[in-house]
């Protein structure tokens, strides 16, 4: 068992659980939800509000101002002025707030989504391209703890969304003349929720919920996965437990599909074929699975004691990396890159390690601690850590574990900073798109 150092300083999917936030108002969202009823249990979150969309979560849903398509006046709080790090190319002021988890991928264009829709926003200058709004609106109080996320999927030209009446919905980033609406089958006739977008394949995968029986047989519960290219249904499976895939739904073309089911008020790990829905193995849940990330060849999953266990391609547990005896750090959901795998820690250290051994190559302390929230981005060969709204963002040289820049802005906030980025590959790319609150940053990646 290894540790990483108190003293010294890919792309993964993920799922995890919507644990307790901070104070402040519950945030709004661009498609209705919240029915007031009691909150639930974090066991019955899993078929709840309690999925985050990790893996590199990008801009997200308003926390404020009325619901419809007309934009709500703009902000009144005062614009970030002093600032740290690189000079941005341009800064985006939204006239709602950031909900950045709301999200189950980040896009490759800058975004802005609030209960007024998607903005996007023209990469070269950001500013306003193309308002998406959403059918039914907002409701005043969305999200709620009984909202479902995942409704919301991004690929790379599309916006996905399910509608009520059975339509999967395909809205283009900037042509409107590329959208498109599907009607589902009749087995998917239930409430259905979107889960990810498999870039590579072009699978979109989500779950239905099927309506009850008044013979008080089972629902007819399924998973399934629907090719892009062609609108057709790959395959869809019926599940008797609740189950669901994590978020996003697969790593760069990956034959496993990881999913999330409750049994008996436990959760397990369940392992299915990514082309044809059958299950393949299953794995017990530590800490009630309250992260999943899919990797290349792997997946990692809580230990049970803070730290990360990785499991192989079969199920079978392999190495584990947990914190020193009586410390008191938690691992957040790590991001596989290449053959190296970057695990955050909540008291502010990233540790990297070998993806196949488990050996540590070097852990670099932050200048601030990371929320739950924090999800890390490799981008031209830099590591990118975003912390707290006042904390900013820090870049890290991953060949030698070494601390750079950190870029802050002095405006008001209570968010963590959420990043994505031009990139078609976590290699390349120009811009780094880092926001908070209401707020758009384009930084130059070089």
């Amino acid at each position: 068992m290894q540790s990483p150092s108190s003293e010294r300083s890919a792309h993964g999917t993920s799922w995890q659980w919507d644990e307790e936030t901070g104070g402040g108002e519950a945030a709004e969202d661009v498609i209705a939800g919240g029915t007031g009823r009691p909150r639930p249990s974090r066991r019955r979150m899993l078929i709840g509000a309690g999925v985050l969309a990790a893996g590199g979560a990008a801009w997200a849903f308003g926390r404020s101002g009325a619901g419809g398509g007309v934009p709500s006046p703009g902000p009144t709080r005062p614009n970030p002025t002093a600032l740290s790090g690189p000079t941005p190319v341009w800064t985006y002021r939204g006239p709602d707030v950031m909900t950045p988890e709301r999200l189950t991928d980040p896009p490759r264009r800058p975004v802005f989504l609030s209960r007024n829709g998607l903005q996007v926003l023209d990469p070269a200058k950001g500013t306003a391209a193309r308002l998406l709004v959403f059918d039914p609106p907002a409701t005043r109080n969305w999200p709620s703890d009984l909202d479902m996320l995942g409704k919301v999927v991004v690929g790379p030209d599309h916006l996905f969304t399910a509608t009520y009446q059975g339509h999967l919905e395909a809205r283009h980033f900037t042509d409107p003349a590329a959208d498109w609406s599907l009607p589902l089958p009749d087995e998917l006739q239930g409430q259905i929720h979107l889960a990810g977008y498999d870039r590579e394949p072009g699978i979109l995968y989500g779950y239905s919920w099927g309506r009850p029986r008044a013979d008080r047989t089972p629902p007819d519960n399924r998973l399934f996965a629907l090719r892009v290219a062609d609108r057709s249904l790959l395959w869809s499976v019926r599940t008797e437990r609740t189950e669901q895939p994590v978020t996003p739904a697969t790593s760069g073309g990956d034959s496993r599909l990881a999913c999330i089911r409750l049994v008996d008020g436990r959760t397990e790990l369940v392992a299915r074929d990514a082309a044809t829905g059958r299950e393949l193995w299953t794995a017990p849940g530590e800490e009630d699975l309250r992260w999943c990330v899919t990797g290349s060849a792997c997946v990692y999953v809580p230990d049970g004691n803070g730290g990360v266990r990785m499991l192989r391609p079969t199920g079978e547990p392999g190495w584990t990396y947990a914190p020193h005896r009586g410390e008191s750090w938690r691992a957040l959901p790590p991001l596989e890159h290449a053959t190296r795998v970057y695990i955050p820690w909540d008291q502010g250290v990233v540790s990297c390690l070998d993806v196949s051994s488990g050996a540590e190559l070097w852990s670099c302390r932050l200048p601030f601690p990371l929320d739950r929230r924090s999800r890390p981005l490799v981008a031209d060969g830099t590591l990118f850590v975003p912390g707290t709204a006042a904390a900013g963002v820090s870049a890290i040289y991953p060949a030698t574990g070494e601390l750079g820049w950190t870029f802050h802005d002095s405006g008001p906030g209570k968010d963590v900073w959420t990043l994505a980025t031009d990139a078609a590959h976590q290699d390349d790319g120009t811009r780094l798109y880092a926001g908070h609150d209401d707020v758009l940053h384009a930084l130059p990646l070089n």
